[in-house]
């Protein structure tokens, strides 16, 4: 499987980071996701997580329970995260598919630059992008 294909697959190999394997997951979902459930997307990135500590990867991680996205949903929607970022997502999903929900989401945070190391803390408004706060 290769990007030369015009598919926008690629074999894991070529992936550098969590947000390339998420645009793998987002091509083919039911290859990554037993019945398109977004608790199972986040126990894998959850394990994506582990395995950066455990082997000393120094990747800025922000899908990790109470991480990053985590308080950037919380501050943008309200919405609990006791039972983690996918819960949150299914429960305020309404009719949307709560799969569509998260990648137009993540979508959104990346946009506003909220995927790299900003320095921002918890208690800064992470609804904004940075330079937009008043």
């Amino acid at each position: 499987m290769t990007a030369s294909d015009g598919s926008g697959l690629v074999s894991l190999a070529e992936c550098a980071d969590v947000w390339s394997i998420l645009d793998q997951v987002r091509l083919r979902p039911s290859m990554w996701i037993h019945g398109r459930q977004l608790r199972e997307l986040e126990i894998i990135l959850l394990g994506y997580g582990v395995a950066l500590e455990v082997h000393g990867i120094n990747e800025s991680f922000h899908l990790n329970p109470g991480g990053p996205f985590s308080e950037w949903l919380h501050a943008r929607f309200d919405w609990g995260m006791s039972c983690g970022w996918a819960q949150a997502i299914v429960e305020n999903a309404g009719t949307e598919d709560p799969l569509v929900l998260f990648f137009r989401l993540v979508d959104e945070y990346r946009a506003a630059g909220l995927n790299s190391r900003s320095g921002r803390d918890a208690g800064e408004d992470w609804s904004r992008p940075e330079g937009s706060r008043s």
